[in-house]
């Protein structure tokens, strides 16, 4: 499991000793954004740790950090996220081969985000979300573009995903990163007094 330097953001793929920090971002998001996700803060929190286990365990979550809030020293061939000082190094100096999963250490992640194949062509992009502090920041164009790569090394051809009609942030994001309505259109599952609408990016 390798970290991916992305612009001024650290992008990886969740491991094990992640369960509580995807939980706690998860149901954070559910908290703050409740129209955003067809599910709910209710359902989720009442989750425990071998849920979690198996939501890591079948692969395709990512967590997104910050390097300011990983800091300390830099070694040429290796480099521990714990001891780097963002003023010291830039993310775009670190080799994603030369990172570990085990080495990112942050008070907390900055934001995650889900894929999932749909079909062997479409990998369904799903859990998007940014923490408020780190909006602005350039975290959810990584987390979008560590699903692209995720999606593509399994040969997908298509990104999918549904976003709530009225969330216009979330609906620019995806703009920027290439996607386009496709024109399907759903209830929202946890409030279907809202809609969904779907769209679609090319690989």
């Amino acid at each position: 499991m390798t970290t991916r330097p992305l612009g001024m953001v650290l992008v990886r793929e969740t491991v094990i000793d992640d369960w509580q920090a995807l939980r706690d971002i998860r149901l954070e998001a559910l908290r703050d954004a409740p129209s955003a996700f067809g599910s709910s803060y209710e359902r989720e929190a009442a989750f425990g740790e071998p849920d979690w286990l198996r939501r890591i365990a079948r692969g395709g979550n990512f967590l997104a950090f910050t390097p300011e809030v990983s800091a300390s020293e830099v070694r040429a061939s290796e480099v521990r996220a714990s001891e780097v000082r963002a003023s010291e190094v830039r993310a775009s100096e670190v080799r994603a081969s030369e990172v570990r999963a085990s080495e990112v250490r942050a008070s907390e992640p900055a934001g995650l985000i889900g894929g999932y194949p749909e079909t062997a062509d479409i990998v369904e992009l799903v859990s998007m979300y940014v923490r408020p502090k780190a909006r602005g920041r350039g975290v959810g164009e990584a987390l979008v573009a560590a699903v692209f790569a995720w999606a593509q090394a399994r040969d997908a051809k298509t990104v999918h995903l549904w976003v709530t009609e009225s969330n216009d942030p979330a609906r620019a994001l995806y703009e920027r990163c290439g996607f386009s309505p496709t024109g399907e259109r759903q209830p929202l599952p946890s409030d279907p007094s809202l809609d969904e609408i779907a769209m679609a990016r090319p690989l």
